[in-house]
C-alpha cells in the first residue's frame, strides 16, 4: 500500500475510528490559518466536485479497482493542502463538504476494489473520515451517507449487529432531511441490515418506509450519493432485501423493475443486477431463465475491476456445477473462468 494514501489520516482531524466529530474546528482554521498558507475559494471547491464527479462516473461504470490511484493522488497532492489552506467559514464548510464524498468516493473504489483486509481495512477509514468531515461540516446527508458507508461494509462482512446499528444511525440522520431520496437510501439501508440479521419484523417496515419515501417527488439531484438514489437502484437493493426474506417471486420483480422500467445505465451496476437475478432465477427452479440471464451478465460485465462482479462471478460457476450434464451450464462456467483474476 502507498504511503500516500494515509496522508491525510495523520492530520488534526483525522479520525481512526468513529467519534464526536469537532464542530468548531472550521471555525477555528477560519482564525487560524498558518502565514503562506494557500487562499481557497469556490473555484476551489467547484473543482473538487468535478473531480468527485468524474471520477465518479468512470467508477461507476468500470469499477473501483479502475482509476482509485486518480483519487487518492487528487486527494491527497491537491486537496489536501486546501484542507490547510485559508477561506471563509462559509467556503470551509463548503471545501469539508466535497472533500467529504472525495474521501467517501476513494472507500467505496477501495472496498469495490478487492476482498482483502488491506482494502477492508483502507475502506473503512476512508468512510470514518468521510464522516468526520462531513460531520464538521454540518452536513446531516453526507454524515448519513458516509455512515452507510460502514453499514454496508458490515453487511457484506457478517458482522449483523454493527451493520443494524450503523443502519438506524443513518435513519436518525436523514430524518428530517427533505430530500425522499436520501430518506429512501437510509431506510432501505436498514431494512439490508435487519433482513441480514434475521429480524423480518423491522427489514419489512423500514423497507416499506423506503418504498413510501422513493416513490415521493423529488427536487432536481444534487451533489451527493444519496440525492442520485434512483427508483432503479432502489428496485436493485430492494430485490435483494426480498431475496434474502424468502420472497423470490417479488424479488424477481423488483430486479426486473430496476433493469427494464429504470434502465440502469451503469455497466458495472447492470451486471450485478443481471448477476443477482440470475441467481433469483435458479432459486425458483428456473434453470434456463438463470443461464440467459447470466450469459447477458457475462456479457456485461467485461472489462469491470469489482469485487462484486468478482463474487457473482464464482458464485455463478458454484452454481452451475451441479447441471454437469447441461452444455451451456458447462459453457458459461468456461466463460466465467476466462473473468476471474
Amino acid at each position: 500500500m502507498e504511503r500516500r494514501e494515509f496522508i491525510l489520516a495523520s492530520s488534526g482531524y483525522a479520525l481512526s475510528a468513529l467519534g464526536l466529530p469537532d464542530m468548531d474546528s472550521i471555525t477555528r482554521r477560519t482564525k487560524t490559518a498558518l502565514p503562506g498558507a494557500v487562499r481557497v475559494g469556490q473555484g476551489e471547491v467547484a473543482g473538487v466536485r468535478h473531480m468527485v464527479k468524474a471520477l465518479g462516473d468512470s467508477a461507476s461504470e468500470l469499477g473501483g479497482g479502475h482509476a482509485r490511484h486518480l483519487a487518492v493522488r487528487y486527494l491527497t497532492q491537491d486537496v489536501a493542502p486546501w484542507l490547510e489552506g485559508r477561506f471563509t467559514e462559509a467556503t470551509g464548510r463548503d471545501l469539508f463538504a466535497a472533500t467529504s464524498q472525495l474521501v467517501h468516493l476513494a472507500g467505496w473504489m477501495a472496498q469495490d476494489e478487492g476482498d482483502t483486509p488491506e482494502l477492508r481495512g483502507l475502506a473503512q477509514r476512508y468512510y470514518a473520515h468521510s464522516y468526520r468531515l462531513a460531520a464538521e461540516a454540518g452536513d446531516p446527508e453526507l454524515s448519513a451517507t458516509a455512515l452507510r458507508g460502514l453499514a454496508v461494509q458490515c453487511v457484506d462482512l457478517g458482522y449483523r449487529a454493527e451493520a443494524v446499528q450503523l443502519g438506524e444511525a443513518c435513519v436518525e440522520y436523514g430524518r428530517h432531511l427533505d430530500n425522499p431520496r436520501a430518506v429512501a437510501y437510509y431506510e432501505a439501508t436498514l431494512a439490508s441490515a435487519a433482513a441480514q440479521d434475521d429480524d423480518r419484523r423491522m427489514a419489512t417496515k423500514h423497507l416499506a418506509l423506503s418504498e413510501t419515501a422513493i416513490g415521493k417527488p423529488t427536487a432536481a439531484s444534487g451533489d451527493s450519493w444519496a440525492a442520485h438514489y434512483s427508483p432503479g437502484r432502489w428496485a436493485h437493493e430492494s430485490g435483494m432485501i426480498l431475496s434474502r426474506l424468502g420472497d423470490l417471486d417479488a424479488a424477481e420483480e423488483h430486479l426486473h423493475l430496476a433493469l427494464d422500467i429504470h434502465g440502469l445505465d451503469r455497466r458495472r451496476t447492470r451486471a450485478i443486477v443481471l448477476a443477482d437475478l440470475g441467481g433469483v432465477r435458479l432459486r425458483q427452479g428456473d434453470v434456463d431463465g438463470a443461464m440467459a440471464t447470466w450469459r447477458s451478465f457475462l456479457d456485461c460485465a467485461d472489462g469491470i475491476r469489482s469485487v462484486k462482479v468478482q463474487a457473482a462471478l464464482q458464485d455463478m460457476r458454484v452454481r452451475l456445477r451441479r447441471y454437469s450434464g447441461v452444455p451451456e451450464a458447462q459453457e458459461l462456467r468456461m466463460l466465467a473462468a476466462d473473468f476471474e483474476t
